[in-house]
C-alpha cells in the first residue's frame, strides 16, 4: 500500500483495515475500522478532507477525489459513511455517500451530491452535481433516476455486501507476508 503525506497530512486508519498495496491514498484522509481499499484504487485529499466509515468497501480502480473552492464552485469534501460498497472503477468526487449503500460498478458521482442511506445506485450510472438521491430506492441511468423501490431483499443485500467484504479483507490480510 502506498500511504503518502500531503502538506504534513497523512491518512488515519482505523483498526483493521486493508488497503491493497497497489493503491495509493494521499493527505487528509480517514478509514474507519474493517474498511478496505483494493488494487488499483486512487484517494486523494490533497484539497479537502474524505472520510470513509466503517465496514465499507472501495473496489478495484475506484477514483475519490475532492473539489477546491474557486470562483466557479464551492469546496466538495467527500464523506463516505459505513457499510458502504462502492464498485468497481467508480468515480466519487467531492460527495457525500450516506451508509448501507451500493454505488454499482462504474456510477459517478459528482460534487456536492448526496446519496441518501439504503440506496442503490445502478452500475454505470451518473449522479449529477448537487443531485441528492432518495432513500430507499434503486436508482440509475445517466442521469441518474428514480427506478422503483428497494426490495426487502435487496435492503438486506446491502448490509450482507459489506459485511461480505470484511470477511474477505480479513482473508487478504491473513495471507500477507509480514
Amino acid at each position: 500500500m502506498v500511504l503518502r503525506a500531503f502538506h504534513q497530512t497523512t491518512p488515519t486508519l482505523g483498526k483493521r483495515v486493508f488497503i491493497d498495496d497497489s493503491a495509493i491514498v494521499t493527505g487528509n484522509i480517514t478509514i474507519g475500522d474493517d474498511s478496505s481499499v483494493w488494487p488499483l484504487c486512487s484517494l486523494r485529499g490533497d484539497l479537502l478532507s474524505i472520510t470513509i466509515g466503517n465496514n465499507t468497501n472501495i473496489q478495484d480502480g475506484t477514483v475519490i477525489h475532492t473539489s477546491h473552492a474557486s470562483q466557479f464552485q464551492k469546496a466538495a469534501q467527500v464523506i463516505i459513511g459505513n457499510n458502504v460498497t462502492v464498485g468497481h472503477k467508480a468515480m466519487v468526487h467531492g460527495c457525500t455517500i450516506h451508509d448501507t449503500s451500493l454505488i454499482g460498478m462504474g456510477a459517478i458521482v459528482l460534487d456536492h451530491a448526496v446519496i441518501e442511506s439504503y440506496v442503490i445506485l445502478g452500475a454505470g450510472s451518473v449522479v449529477g452535481p448537487g443531485k441528492v438521491l432518495e432513500s430507499g430506492y434503486v436508482w440509475r441511468g445517466c442521469p441518474a433516476r428514480k427506478a422503483r423501490s428497494l426490495t426487502q431483499d435487496e435492503r438486506t443485500f446491502l448490509t450482507y455486501s459489506a459485511e461480505s467484504y470484511v470477511r474477505l479483507k480479513n482473508q487478504h490480510m491473513h495471507d500477507q507476508p509480514l
